[in-house]
Formats: C-alpha cells, structure tokens, sequence
C-alpha cells in the first residue's frame, strides 16, 4: 500500500478515490473493512502532514492561516503557531517513537519523524521564519510544556537526532521561560514539565518548581479520581488536558533518574498517582454514550478528542483498570473520534484545524482560543504508542459501558474510591 492510498483508507477517502475511479474498465474490488488502528493512525496523520511538512521547509507561518476566538484577548497571534507546534508533536510523539518499520504505517511514521526533527530546528533557529514565539506572552511556558513532552515521550527519535547547535538553543530558550511566574492552576505543571525535560537531558534543573507542582496536586485532590485546578473545584475536562498526563510523566522522569528533593518520594507517589488516574479512567469510559459522544462540559471545548488523554495514556502504558478491557476501551475511542470528526469542517480546505467541538463553531473558542490551540487533539490518540500487533490493538472489539447499559445488558456498578 502507498502513502497515499493509506491516507485514503484510513481517514474515510477511499470513497472518493472509488468515485474517481467508475470510469475504470474492470470494476474496483469491494474495500476490505477499515479496522480501528488504521482510522486512528489516518486521522493523526491527517492532522500532522499539514504542520509538519510546512514547518520541516520553514514555511509554517506562510501557509498557516491564523483564526482567533471571537472573544479573543488581544494577544499576540504568533503565540498561534508555538500552540500548533507543540501541542501536535506532544500528541504525535508516541506514534513517532515506535521502531522503523517497512509497512505503509512505518512509512508514514519515517517521514513525519523526519519532518518532525527538522521542525525543531526551525522552531529555535532565530534566522527562520518559523522561528516560534520563546518571549513576550506567559502563553509560551504552556505550550513550551508540551514542545518537551514530545521530547520526553520519544527521545530517540525527536531528541538524540537534533544537531549540537539545535540542542543547546532548545535548552536556552526552556530556561528562559523561568521568566514566567506561573498562576497556582495547572500552569505549575508546564514549569514542572520543563524542569523534567532538563533532568532527562542532563542539565541543571529546578527541583523546587517540580517539587511544588506536585504538592499542590496532592493538596488540590478532591478525592474519587479527581483534582482541583486550584483552589476551587471546576467541573471540566483539565484532569484529562494536562493534569493527569503531566504529573504522571513528570513523577516518571523522576523515578527513572532517582531525583530526590526534600522529602519528595516519586516512587511511592507514582503508583499512587497511577491508580487515581485508573480511577479517572473510568469515569471518562462511562461518559461515553452508546453512539460515541460525550459530555460538552467545561471550558476549553474545542480541544476535542484531548478529553480521553488518561485512557490514551494508560493504554499505551499497559495500565488500564481492570474493569476496562482493552477492546472496550478501543472501540470507545474509536466511537469517539469517529462522532467528533465526522464533520468537514472540522479541517480548512489545506487541512489545518478550526476552532470547534463537532465541526467548525468559532463563538465556542474562549478569550484564549486560536486554531494552534486545537492541536492538543492529538493528546486522544497516545495509543497508537502501542504497535499494531499489541493486543490492545488486536483484542476483539467489545461495547462500552454505556452501550451495555442501554441496551439492557449486563455492566458493572460504579463505586467510589478512597485512595
């Protein structure tokens, strides 16, 4: 299968490419049924080759067409493309990190990764003109904060390959953003994420910064599964955003360096992290409906699929609870992207990301929205971490829980936790 022809299948085109095709003499064979990984995969790349192809030329900022929030704050715009760039790659970095194989699929990968590398070197050189935005706005720590989760998450494919020059710039520009003195939300993760990039690089690091972030979390527990974005409680989707990957990836880089710092014990704090995200897991399953959609609750809704990081996350961590089978888990997500993405309009007619839910809805951007910010979608597709032959792949699709229960079919009961 070539490149081409895998996007086709994979991304719902090869409909079209049949209609092209009528006036053919000999009648085209009925399509094989498109399995779940190859959608997935399609999907991610259908997001990805527009960014990265651009922005491996230093062409980014020419082709990429700004859209801002209605209610915009008045911002620089170029915080758009740090937005675009690296929040994408964070979400693309566990496909990426998978070894090089000869099918379509490792194809793909090859050239995206390649493309990916050199994004990175534009994304720091001062002379290109996709040189991103390092200063000004605070906005650059968030989205500096996903640009070293790529990293974290596929160090030989995105970090050992860059140049001497393209390193120490990256470095250089992470420890600028001290600069930014984080609110008490979720911000104090990105800080936190930054430092933990730099531990794993062998560089000097902050331990107050990541040691901080982690007793906030801890404090800002409210039990069940769930964490405060501060303070006060907020019903929405920021546990699954950035909470609950960051912290459990930063106490990661941590156990596997053996940081210490006061009395920080990341690993004991890990596992227990671990089964709270589990608990969470589960909540985030059961909010699947019986046709794949969801809740619109909470701020932040045009990040779309982001909402099912966790699962993502504990998928391709092979920590899912024991109460969600990995067929069922796929197939949810599945579901779920599919009821997301069906729409057009969620793409511009070059393949760049609106701002939107279901489609292109603008008027539900917030004051910090742009269509960059979109590209924390790709966070809903960390599974494609696991290689297709793994089982969570290949297990036989099962229906999720919601769909069990309206359909009058045995599903379990849902208790809270203590831990």
């Amino acid at each position: 299968m070539q490149r081409r022809d895998f996007i086709l299948s994979a991304v719902g085109g090869a409909a079209a490419l049949g209609a092209a095709s009528a006036s053919a003499a000999k009648p085209a064979k009925p399509a094989k049924p498109e399995n779940d990984r190859a959608y997935m995969a399609g999907l991610l790349q259908k997001m990805s080759e527009p960014v990265l192809t651009n922005m491996a030329k230093g062409q980014l900022k020419a082709t990429f067409p700004v859209e801002v929030s209605p209610i915009w704050d008045g911002r620089d715009k170029n915080v758009t493309y740090m937005e675009c760039f690296g929040r994408l790659i964070s979400g693309l970095a566990p496909w990426l990190s998978l070894p090089a194989t000869d099918t379509a699929e490792g194809q793909v990968r090859q050239k995206l990764t390649e493309a990916a590398v050199q994004s990175y070197v534009h994304s720091v050189d001062p002379k290109s003109p996709d040189y991103l935005l390092w200063g000004g706005h605070g906005q650059a720590l968030v989205d500096s904060a996903y640009f070293t989760n790529a990293l974290i998450r596929a160090p030989k494919q995105m970090w050992e390959p860059l140049d001497t020059t393209t390193k120490a710039r990256i470095v250089k520009e992470v420890k600028s953003l001290r600069r930014v003195s984080p609110p008490y939300t979720n911000w104090l993760l990105f800080a936190a994420m930054n430092e933990a990039f730099l531990l794993m690089v062998g560089e000097d690091w902050d331990p107050m910064r990541v040691d901080l972030a982690i007793k906030k979390m801890e404090e800002w527990y409210v039990g069940d599964g769930w964490v405060a974005d501060g303070a006060k409680f907020h019903f929405d989707y920021y546990n699954a955003y950035v909470i609950y990957p960051m912290l459990i990836e930063i106490l990661e880089v941590l156990v596997e360096y053996d940081a210490k710092f006061n009395n920080l014990k990341p690993a004991e704090q890990l596992p227990m992290w671990m089964k709270r995200m589990q608990r969470y897991c589960e909540h985030l399953e059961r909010f699947v409906s019986p046709t794949g959609t969801y809740p619109p609750i909470g701020r932040s809704l045009t990040y779309r699929t982001a909402v099912f990081q966790p699962l993502g996350l504990a998928a391709w961590r092979k920590a899912l609870p024991q109460k969600l089978p990995e067929g069922q888990v796929r197939a949810a997500l599945t579901a779920v992207h599919r009821a997301v993405f069906s729409d057009p309009s969620n793409f511009t007619k070059d393949g760049y990301l609106t701002i939107g839910f279901a489609g292109h809805q603008p008027a539900l951007g917030d004051w910090y929205s742009n269509n960059g910010s979109m590209y924390i979608t790709s966070e809903g597709f960390l599974a494609l971490g696991l290689p297709e032959t793994d089982s969570f792949w290949t297990a036989p699709a099962q229906d999720w829980t919601q769909k069990k229960a309206f359909a009058n079919a045995a599903f379990p009961k849902d208790y809270a936790v203590d831990y």
